[in-house]
């Protein structure tokens, strides 16, 4: 009798786990997956790596320029990044500051040699083009779950894997993007591809990350990242090599001053 009762409890356990994962909505689902994609790379410290930035344009004539990228991840807050460029000679020494926050807008800063000044980045222009690449200002802040709202649409395979298909709404003021959706590899939860969307809705961008590796036996980053703009014909890559994590940065590492130091 005893066993039986046991039988039913679990049944009933059975039942009503599996009522709430149908009862999620769409917007619940694709939050719980957004949740572990960030949960899976919290936790790295620090990081830097060089890399090297090549643009494309519409006839596929190149130029290229080759940077180094600091970042440090903030406990309760968004990351901070230091970029500096070392090439080509007319941008030796251009540097990008950056403060990611969740809905407080974000702080950037763009150091300019010629000038020999800081420029702060308005909060209304990051959509802008970094230094004439693809990648928008906002595109190159770090992720933070609170800068949007999610709606899970479907699984789909894409380069041979699984993935949840999650769009994207930002919540944050001044974005160029209406909505992004993103392909997420659901073995490893990181993000594969995104289409970014423009303010009248129409398909802007989309954004390849390719040849992930694995550090610290955890956390996954591309060795390339191809973005395309379907509307001028335009591209440009990003080539991520020599990763060091846990360098032992610090907030002072990061801040406004270390834009004139930085070589």
């Amino acid at each position: 009798m005893r066993t039986k009762m046991n039988r039913l409890f679990l049944l009933i356990l059975l039942n009503v786990f599996c009522g709430q994962a149908i009862a999620l909505t769409a917007e619940e689902q694709g939050l719980q997956i957004v949740q572990e994609v960030d949960l899976r790379d919290t936790g790295f410290g620090d990081s830097k790596s060089d890399l090297k930035m090549i643009l494309r344009n519409r006839n596929g004539d190149e130029s290229v320029r080759v940077l180094t990228m600091k970042t440090l991840e903030v406990k309760g807050d968004g990351d901070k990044s230091l970029s500096v460029f070392s090439k080509p000679r007319d941008i030796k020494g251009t540097a990008f500051l950056s403060y990611t926050h969740a809905l407080v807008p974000d702080e950037q800063w763009l150091y300019l040699p010629a000038l020999k000044r800081v420029k702060r980045i308005s909060s209304s222009n990051k959509s802008g083009p970094y230094l004439g690449s693809e990648f928008a200002f906002e595109d190159l802040t770090s992720f933070e779950v609170k800068k949007y709202k999610y709606k899970y649409l479907r699984d789909e395979v894409l380069k041979d894997k699984e993935c949840f298909v999650v769009e994207f709404y930002p919540q944050y003021k001044h974005s160029g993007y209406t909505r992004q959706i993103v392909w997420i590899d659901k073995e490893r939860y990181i993000p594969i591809k995104t289409d970014y969307y423009d303010r009248k809705d129409s398909l802007l961008k989309t954004l390849e990350q390719n040849n992930y590796r694995q550090y610290l036996k955890k956390y996954w980053r591309p060795d390339e990242m191809l973005m395309v703009n379907h509307q001028n014909g335009k591209s440009t890559v990003l080539v991520w090599e020599n990763y060091v994590f846990r360098n032992g940065f610090s907030k002072r590492n990061f801040d406004k001053a270390t834009l004139k130091r930085a070589r």
